[in-house]
């Protein structure tokens, strides 16, 4: 049994869950909670993380309602974000399924279930899980560090990553889930001058607070229940290179001075032991969170958050990273080729696609891809094919030109006009398009567009902030 793919099976009806698990025992190895608290646990005291859930909507406490199986899905990508989680809802909850998709499940099997409908569908997920392990990426090589796009937002993003790559302050990155955080952090290693070193990651919501505190310091022999032998932590096994510290805004208060003596004189102790212990480790922290409101909620530390914060990136969401949404739509059909990633978006669902915000990032883009590679290979998706992908709805957008009167009269009319946003975007689509044409190179840009570098930087720097406000 052990030598299958694990698979966390979450359902309150025993018998739902005992008849499944019956089904699947050839097929993994299953392992059956019937709450999020007890999924939780579970996870919590796990050697090994699962590669798989299947996970009923409507847990209890409140039964027939989806909020907990809502929560579980965040929480689940929290421990694990390659786990693919596929959903188990009724027949008459498309929107509650919508909802899961979104937030990064990858799939959903209708109830009553269809025993040979699941084995698919959990085989196919299986084997999108493991070529994505076997996924390559050498951001070193990269002229876009790895990181898709040729976006405004992006170009900042890769530019304030080469500006912060060798400083040795701790860096803070920001963003939505699902829109790259863990891969601007790695790059932040790779583009540094550590980048021979170690580059070690913690997911700060995966343990409990006991046990975060051994991972992240170490321990001695005897120093807690089932400490059979002394063990280094994180801040040892990093060196000289980085540590990442993923969810940030989910370490404990009570470990967060902890953290702070670190980062103010490279000081901790192992726990169960005395002696003063030094770390050389670069601090990269990552967070969906607003931390100053979490400060203020007095739910993270204020001297904390400011040494964190003394370089932060903003991870921009797919909503405002324009046509990128195609050159991810290209990246993704690419890589899940072998598996029938082939199919065409005609006009009219492409408009939707260039449409659509996205809530859900890369994560939900990508499993978008995956359905859609799985429905329609090598065909043609239509409008009214990929409507059901989507969260909400998406509207054709005006494709006239802004420069008619007609449409800008259109536009006026319709309230709420800003004479300034409308310049913004017209500066952001400019210096977008030199950007293309000089392929990325700040200097070459500025010419185009007849000012000097350092004013380009600085309005891509001012748009930067402006999408991160509003």
């Amino acid at each position: 049994m052990s030598d299958l793919p694990s698979l966390l099976l979450v359902d309150d009806d025993p018998l739902i869950s005992e008849s499944l698990a019956f089904v699947l025992k050839d097929d993994f190895s299953v392992q059956c909670v019937a709450t999020r608290e007890e999924a939780k646990r579970l996870l919590y005291t796990s050697p090994i993380l699962p590669n798989m859930a299947l996970v009923d909507l409507g847990l209890p406490p409140v039964p027939h309602t989806p909020d907990e199986g809502f929560a579980l899905v965040k929480e689940l990508l929290g421990f694990n974000p390659s786990m693919k989680i596929l959903v188990l809802s009724g027949q008459d909850s498309q929107d509650n399924v919508r909802h899961a998709l979104t937030l990064g499940a990858v799939d959903f099997i209708p109830k009553p279930c269809d025993m040979d409908l699941l084995k698919t569908r959990l085989k196919h997920q299986l084997m999108i899980f493991g070529a994505e392990q076997h996924q390559t990426q050498t951001p070193t090589q990269e002229t876009h560090l790895g990181l898709i796009g040729d976006s405004l937002a992006m170009e900042t993003l890769r530019a304030q990553i080469q500006q912060f790559a060798d400083s040795p302050f701790s860096v803070l990155v920001q963003g939505e889930s699902g829109s790259g955080k863990e891969l601007v952090a790695q790059c932040l290693h790779t583009q540094s001058q550590r980048n021979a070193q170690p580059c070690l990651t913690v997911n700060c919501a995966a343990f409990t607070t006991e046990l975060l505190e051994a991972q992240l310091f170490g321990h001695a022999k005897g120093a807690f229940t089932g400490a059979g032998t002394a063990r280094a932590g994180f801040f040892e096994e990093a060196g000289t290179g980085t540590l990442i510290l993923d969810e940030i805004g989910e370490m404990p208060m009570q470990l967060q001075s902890k953290l702070l003596r670190v980062l103010e004189n490279g000081e901790y102790y192992r726990l169960g032991e005395t002696r003063v212990r030094e770390s050389n480790a670069r601090i990269v922290a990552a967070t969906n969170r607003d931390l100053r409101q979490e400060v203020k909620n007095g739910q993270f530390r204020a001297d904390l958050y400011h040494r964190l914060s003394v370089l932060a990136i903003k991870v921009p969401p797919v909503s405002e990273r324009g046509e990128d949404k195609l050159s991810l739509l290209a990246h993704f059909q690419q890589f899940y080729a072998d598996m029938g990633a082939t199919f065409q978006l005609d006009d009219n669902a492409k408009q939707r696609w260039l449409g659509y915000e996205f809530p859900g990032n890369v994560r939900e883009l990508r499993n978008i891809v995956i359905r859609l590679g799985a429905k329609y290979p090598g065909q043609t998706v239509s409008w009214d094919q990929l409507a059901p992908e989507l969260e909400s709805d998406v509207e054709p957008r005006e494709m006239s030109d802004m420069d008619s009167d007609e449409a800008i009269i259109r536009q006026l009319n319709q309230g709420n006009f800003s004479l300034d946003d409308v310049l913004l975007e017209w500066e952001r689509r400019y210096i977008n398009a030199a950007l293309k044409t000089s392929q990325g190179n700040l200097s070459q840009a500025a010419r185009v567009l007849g000012i000097n570098r350092t004013t380009l930087y600085s309005k891509m720097q001012r748009l930067s902030k402006g999408n991160n406000n509003s």
